[in-house]
């Protein structure tokens, strides 16, 4: 793996994340919307993220560590898929949105999950901005040891 290729797997990185960060912003955002139908409910999103990898230069040995061999390219996201757990259901009959029995349904989101998740998604996003400058930083000293 050369020091060049850190910039497309960091970069790979901080694209998942803005992915992560756009879908919990997404979340909090309708956390406290209301339908009058199940199916017309707001779901939590939550994205999938897949490793990249790329082959290993032995070939292919009979190594224990065979599985190790394979080098990392970076992460993708797979897509963005519905939390499929059950959704609130609140009887207030003199809601405007309420149904026909009184029920208003609150999507599944659980706001303090959320915040810490969007915590989480940042300081991936800031260290792989640093994982960037360090890369930089090394390839500027490289650059100058011939002189």
């Amino acid at each position: 793996m050369s020091l060049s290729s850190v910039f497309n797997i960091a970069g790979s990185g901080m694209s998942a994340q803005t992915t992560r960060l756009n879908t919990v912003a997404s979340n909090i955002a309708n956390a406290e919307t209301v339908s009058s139908s199940i199916d017309q409910t707001y779901r939590a999103r939550h994205p999938v993220f897949a490793t990249m990898f790329q082959g290993g230069q032995s070939g292919g040995s009979d190594s224990l560590f065979q599985n190790q061999e394979a080098a990392g390219q970076g992460v993708q996201v797979l897509g963005v898929v519905e939390d499929q757990s059950n959704l609130e259901a609140r009887y207030e009959p003199n809601h405007p949105a309420a149904d026909a029995k009184g029920y208003v349904y609150y999507p599944n989101v659980n706001v303090v999950e959320e915040m810490a998740d969007m915590i989480s998604a940042s300081r991936s996003f800031q260290t792989n901005a640093e994982m960037m400058n360090t890369a930089k930083t090394m390839m500027q000293k490289v650059l100058t040891l011939g002189q």
